[in-house]
């Protein structure tokens, strides 16, 4: 059991040391949630928009820029965690590969990510919600954060899984900003004159975009919705994970002391060279 905790920490404490170390996370952290939350507030007029929220069922208007607010917030936290998480995947990728080949356990690797991926949500999350509070008070702030924090799980483990199988960084970048922008704008009726149509249940953070707007705007509790949101984080922790293993497998090949078959163009690995046993030695210098 002592075994398991000692690497466990020591992969933990590696993973949170490669967090701390991007400090353009930290900026964004500070200072992109409080930044793009009020300018969604502040710049979308005020005006009613009337919807119903297919997590209730519920016919609401809530003001444009109370539910821009809660759509910038979601971006922000997406963005945020699925960007440190693919960074600290990408640029440990060569570290982590040489350490499951030395042979250190990969669910202790693993481990530690969904440990620091759990830590860097619920801060991003805690804080996203504190700077809505203090523009507007949601009719449920808990469960405001509750659906933050799934959604940063969720594009946490698809920043794991970008940062296994990319090859480029700005390839990540990419694929990170453009499945968060797409997945909430179409979701925002604001923004969006489809936020209704059935397609959008299958998005990845729709679950949490209903809880939330349920927070904001409503009293009813949603827990399906969580629950929907946290399935999407299991699969895309699961592909996540199968991702892990695919960048960290053991690619030497395997040594072979075998000549290469006549004519194979394929070059052989040469056997090593025999010593002489004593008693040849002792012949030759006889027969000299």
């Amino acid at each position: 059991m002592r075994f398991h905790l000692t690497r466990f920490a020591v992969a933990a404490r590696f993973t949170l040391v490669e967090h701390g170390r991007n400090r353009f996370a930290m900026i964004l952290v500070i200072l992109f949630v409080p930044v793009w939350t009020s300018l969604a507030y502040l710049a979308t007029p005020d005006t009613p928009a009337r919807m119903r929220l297919r997590a209730t069922g519920e016919a609401l208007a809530p003001h444009g820029n109370e539910l821009t607010a809660i759509s910038g917030a979601l971006n922000a936290v997406t963005l945020i965690t699925g960007f440190m998480m693919f960074a600290a995947t990408f640029s440990g990728s060569a570290f982590d590969r040489r350490l499951a080949m030395a042979g250190y356990p990969r669910a202790h690797l693993v481990l530690a990510k969904g440990t620091a991926l759990a830590l860097v949500s619920a801060a991003v999350a805690a804080y996203a919600t504190a700077v809505i509070c203090l523009a507007w008070t949601p009719r449920q702030p808990l469960l405001l954060a509750a659906s933050l924090l799934c959604a940063g799980l969720t594009y946490g483990a698809l920043g794991v899984l970008f940062g296994s199988l990319l090859r480029r960084e700005v390839e990540g970048m990419f694929a990170i900003v453009m499945t968060s922008i797409i997945d909430l704008a179409l979701q925002n009726p604001i923004t969006s004159s489809g936020a209704d149509n059935p397609i959008m249940r299958y998005l990845p953070s729709y679950g949490a975009m209903q809880a939330s707007t349920a927070a904001g705007f409503s009293t009813s509790p949603v827990p399906g919705h969580l629950a929907l949101q946290l399935t999407w984080f299991g699969l895309a922790a699961l592909v996540a994970l199968l991702g892990f293993r695919h960048s960290t497998r053991n690619c030497l090949p395997a040594a072979s002391t075998a000549p290469p078959r006549p004519g194979s163009s394929e070059p052989g690995i040469p056997a090593p060279r025999q010593t002489a046993s004593p008693s040849a030695t002792a012949s030759d210098t006889k027969a000299h």
